[in-house]
């Protein structure tokens, strides 16, 4: 015996009718006639082989069996609009111009960013790293999104997640004991040097600026081979290398946060993919990536 099917327009007249307890409320809603909709029950009854409502001319209830139907209808329509939605947005066109710090642009987007086009295959992402203070003023007309690093209490976008700027130095080395202090850190507008510098201005302790590169890689492979100290993420802090505190002699840094800004008149493919970033950032814990 063949096993009957349930047709999403049968089970769509039916929970019509059940909601409203009436062909003629239900037939309005659907913009159908009446007889249409009393013909689709009659169609969905004889392929169950069961009645599914008791009518008077008074009244419209459900059944036994139209009671035991009612929650899988829901959930089969439930389940159908989900589907063609997704297969809908699969096929959203779109670019995304995406400005991100380079530490967050090496360890953290490629994952998720591999995750969204897997689902969206026609949306490009074309993602630039490097120093975010001067993205944000450029939404729009750079960049549609930028994750930027703020100081804590400070900035706006949506709040990310939180993280702590630390002194980092060779696990092998002690370059904390030269005088002056040598330090390996950013050009001008990053605000890890800016943090650094003030910091070691009000502790007054003498030092020297010894190395300079947009690079991450570079800066933290000087601080390694203990050239220099510089300035993490406490969230990205490399095995190489090792926190420095006031035991050490170095001041405390500010606490940093990470916020995710978006363009005025965002596109579709680009809301998209911010509320992916967030969704999944939001839900990985802040040292995931450490290295």
């Amino acid at each position: 015996m063949t096993m009957p099917v349930l047709d999403p327009d049968l089970l769509k007249a039916f929970v019509a009718v059940a909601d409203h307890r009436s062909f003629t409320r239900a037939a309005a809603l659907l913009n159908r006639t009446q007889s249409a909709v009393s013909m689709q029950i009659k169609r969905l009854e004889d392929r169950l082989g069961t009645e599914l409502f008791h009518r008077t001319k008074v009244t419209v209830d459900l059944t036994i069996a139209g009671d035991g139907l009612i929650s899988y209808a829901r959930r089969i329509l439930a389940l159908n609009e989900e589907a063609v939605g997704k297969l809908r947005q699969h096929r959203i066109e779109g670019r995304v111009r995406l400005g991100v710090m380079d530490d967050y642009g090496t360890l953290v987007l490629p994952a998720l960013l591999a995750r969204f086009i897997a689902l969206y295959p026609r949306i490009h992402v074309e993602m630039e790293t490097g120093l975010t203070s001067g993205m944000v003023g450029r939404l729009g007309e750079a960049y549609d999104l930028v994750i930027a690093m703020h100081a804590e209490g400070h900035g706006e976008g949506e709040l990310l997640r939180r993280d702590q700027a630390v002194w980092a130095a060779s696990t092998s080395h002690q370059a904390w004991e030269i005088d002056p202090l040598p330090v390996a850190l950013y050009p001008p507008g990053c605000l890890f040097r800016k943090w650094a510098i003030e910091a070691l201005d009000r502790s007054e302790r003498a030092w020297r600026l010894a190395f300079i590169s947009h690079n991450l890689s570079a800066v933290e492979a000087i601080a390694a081979q203990g050239l220099a100290v510089t300035v993490v993420k406490s969230s990205f802090l490399p095995a190489r290398l090792r926190v420095l505190s006031q035991e050490q002699g170095l001041p405390p840094l500010p606490g940093a946060e990470i916020r995710l800004h978006r363009a005025s008149g965002l596109s579709r493919a680009g809301t998209l993919l911010a509320d992916h970033l967030r969704d999944e950032m939001l839900a990985s814990p802040a040292n995931t990536f450490a290295r």
